[in-house]
Parts: structure tokens; sequence; C-alpha cells
């Protein structure tokens, strides 16, 4: 029984161990106590032991109505850490109705890390932005609708939304986005493939076929108006997996996720600052 119970000790130190080490934030990048919720607005925040600079902001998914902070969220960190990119998992404010307000929130973010850059060790100009279904539909809208000191320098979507054509969509995330009876031009403002400019920044993109919840087609739209503006992108269509699977090793193509992700990190994100 000793040696069962030192042996579950020793486990239990090596699991700790590798726990991610995580500070909670305000979006204006101060540091504030633990005690918030996923219904709160913030961020925590995983450095990089040897950083160099770039940073990420993760946006979760939920359908614009909740957030799954954690494998569409922190447990991306250890990854990027690896690379080392500095994380910025954010809690941003949900819009209840009112459109504008989770780009506002993920603006405000950025603004606060770039405040605290020099204490973080980070690049201002180096701050991309990562989002999985609906906060993939987030931050392609961040990557569409930056404002002048917002721009980030590259995206990851995983399986986003990205239209809100309504053949195409994903209706919970369009009705808590853009209402249950949205204007022509709210439709057309928030369906991304249309916002895209030679300024979007570099993207990188995967997404399953057999996907029911948020069809392909949204990510291969997005992906063409990438090219037709000469942003570079990159584009992976598994054929299984579904929807949802984040950072989960249960999906099958996790590994060659991780290894072309990793890839693409070096190439627009590592090697070279991204312009």
């Amino acid at each position: 029984m000793k040696r069962l119970n030192l042996l579950l000790l020793m486990l239990a130190v090596a699991f700790v161990s590798q726990v991610q080490a995580v500070v909670y934030l305000d979006l204006d990048g101060n540091k504030v106590e633990s005690s918030y919720t996923a219904s709160n607005d913030f961020m925590e925040m995983y450095l990089a032991d040897e950083p160099n600079g770039a940073a990420i902001m993760v946006y979760p998914g939920g359908a614009y109505a909740w957030k799954s902070m954690d494998y569409e969220g922190r447990y991306f960190a250890e990854f990027y850490n690896r690379y080392g990119i500095s994380v910025f998992v954010v809690s941003y404010a949900l819009p209840y109705g009112q459109c504008t307000v989770p780009l506002k929130s993920v603006e405000r973010g950025m603004r606060g890390i770039k405040a605290h850059a020099e204490q973080y060790h980070i690049d201002p100009d180096r701050i991309g932005v990562m989002g999985s279904s609906a906060g993939g539909h987030l931050a392609s809208t961040h990557a569409t609708h930056f404002s002048v000191d917002t721009r980030p320098a590259f995206q990851v979507l995983l399986y986003p939304v990205i239209t809100m054509d309504a053949t195409l969509t994903h209706a919970e995330s369009r009705a808590n986005i853009i209402g249950q009876t949205p204007s022509e031009t709210d439709i057309a403002l928030y369906s991304n493939e249309l916002r895209v400019r030679e300024n979007t920044p570099p993207a990188y993109i995967i997404v399953s076929q057999d996907d029911i919840v948020v069809p392909v087609e949204n990510s291969i739209r997005y992906y063409k108006s990438l090219l037709d503006h000469n942003v570079p992108a990159e584009l992976h269509v598994v054929p299984t997996g579904g929807h949802g699977w984040g950072s989960s090793e249960t999906f099958a193509y996790h590994d060659m996720f991780y290894e072309t992700l990793g890839k693409w990190l070096e190439k627009y994100v590592v090697a070279v600052p991204v312009e």
C-alpha cells in the first residue's frame, strides 16, 4: 500500500508540474484575482518560458451564448508556449442582442495586452488571434473589422462560423450575434467572407468535412476570399471529426493538426514577424 501511495504521489507531482501557470487579467491587461468565472470578461495569460515576442489571443466557441474555455481555450497554451508564443485566452463579452459587443470586448483586450507589452515580453505588432466555431467567427471578425490599432498579425481558425447566409451558417450563433430577424446590412456586415481585404492577416484554417454543425462551406468561402485578395492562407479539410474537437487528443487528426499548424507558425509567426 505504501508503494502504491508513493507511486500515486509521484504521478500527481508529475501532473502538477505540467499544468500551465495561469495569471488572470482584466481586459485592460491588469492582473486581477482568480475568482473570475466564465460569465465575466477577463483573460487568462500563459506566458512562454522562452518568449520570442509573439502572442495569440484565443477565443473559445459556444454559439455566442457561452464559452468552451477548456478544449477550445486554455488547453492550447502548452502547444503555443513550445513555440515561444504567449497565450491569452479571452472570456469575451457575449452579445445579448448587441452585435458589436464581442468585437469591442476583444479589441479592448488587445489594447490591454499592448499597453503591457514590455512587461509581458510581447511585441505589440505580433499579436494574433485564434477562434473555434463561433469563436472562429469572432476571430475572423476581428481579422476583417479591426480598428487602426487592433489589427491581428495572424489568424488561426478551427471549424469557424464565417457567413451569416441562413442556408450555410450556424443558426444559433447567427441569432445570438445579429438577432432572429436581422437586416440585410447586418447579414452582409457579419458575413466575413465579404469583409476580406488585402490587409487581412494570414490565416490557417482547419475543418472536418463531416461537420454537420457548421458546414465546411464556411471555411471554403473564407479561404477563397482570402486567395482572391492575395492574403496568404492555408486550409486543411479532413474527412472525419465532426465539430468541436478543439485540442482533444481523441480527434483522429490531432497530430496532423498540430504538426501542420506548427509548421505554419514557424513560417508566419516564429521565424519572421508578420507584416
